[in-house]
């Protein structure tokens, strides 16, 4: 029997505000075993080179990112979609909209780090694009745990001229 499909739904990004915050920390909690907590999040966003932004359906918040701009890439820090808009295009929204901001002359990729446990962000990463380019260990303070250095590489075809990153370095 084949499951159900779920329903697309259309969503914008925008910039995130301090208003957001609580739908910001709802999503979270419900996101990991190990939530990040709103001073955390501020302190990340007090960084010059941190972005946070949110996915909105109509007036609610759906999901967010945190990224680091840095000078060849794109860093995502923290990325969740709240539990009853998974697997129905948002996230796939704002990896795109970060995609967008990729550019063959200056930022050429997108990287983030996924715990090994967390075979869903792995595979919806896979299906973004990104690949698994080393394993780093005990990266996760919480538990230990290793992770994956996942990244997506802007194609060659996008106005990127030579590829970057074929994995030495990264």
């Amino acid at each position: 029997m084949q499951s159900a499909v779920r329903e697309q739904v259309r969503a914008h990004t925008r910039w995130a505000i301090r208003r957001d915050m609580a739908e910001i920390l709802e999503i979270e909690r419900h996101s990991y075993d190990a939530p990040w907590a709103e001073e955390d999040f501020l302190r990340c966003l007090r960084q010059r080179n941190c972005i946070g932004m949110v996915a909105e359906v109509g007036e609610k918040v759906v999901g967010y990112m945190l990224y680091e701009l840095e000078k060849k890439r794109l860093h995502l820090i923290n990325f969740a979609v709240h539990p009853g808009f998974r697997r129905r295009g948002v996230g796939g929204m704002m990896v795109d909209k970060l995609k967008g901001k990729l550019s063959g002359h200056r930022r050429q990729a997108l990287t983030m780090e996924v715990r090994e446990t967390n075979l869903p962000a792995q595979l919806f990463l896979r299906s973004q694009g990104f690949r698994a380019r080393k394993v780093t260990r005990r990266s996760f303070q919480d538990t230990g745990e290793d992770g994956y250095w996942m990244v997506y590489v802007l194609p060659p075809e996008s106005g990127g001229g030579r590829r970057p990153c074929q994995g030495v370095g990264w």
